[in-house]
């Protein structure tokens, strides 16, 4: 959490809940392929470790605030882990706690595609994506 994430409420904006999203989900399967320099391995190479041309887009978010996340000076817990995988598409859950209380704020999934960057077709999963996937499936 930052300082600038708090809205005039005192609690951490939607806006930048959705970023917290998008940080958690880049931790733990890398960064897109071409952006930014290298830098530390992810827990799971899936969005480093897509075949040029390939991108990782976001279908879709579903949100639900349970209770606010009020800002401290210490990183909030996300917890992530992934859900349904169809044949060309996947979905990522999120659970984002107040780091003191442990209390739940936010409920969340996101569901993504690999798409292909230069006709736009969606992309089935390969095996080895599919195999990457699966221990952190629930």
């Amino acid at each position: 959490m930052r300082w600038g994430d708090m809205d005039a409420y005192g609690h951490i904006n939607n806006v930048q809940i959705v970023r917290m999203l998008e940080e958690a989900r880049i931790a733990a399967f890398g960064p897109p392929g071409g952006a930014g320099l290298p830098g530390q391995e992810p827990p799971v190479s899936l969005f480093n470790d897509v075949a040029p041309g390939t991108m990782a887009l976001v279908v879709e978010h579903k949100i639900r605030y349970v209770r606010t996340l009020d800002y401290r000076n210490i990183p909030a817990i996300v917890e992530i882990w992934v859900g349904a995988v169809k044949g060309a598409s996947f979905d990522l859950h999120y659970l984002i706690k107040d780091p003191v209380t442990r209390e739940d704020c936010v409920k969340a999934t996101t569901h993504l595609a690999f798409v292909d960057e230069g006709t736009g077709r969606v992309l089935r999963l390969t095996p080895e994506q599919r195999q990457r996937l699966e221990p952190y499936t629930a």
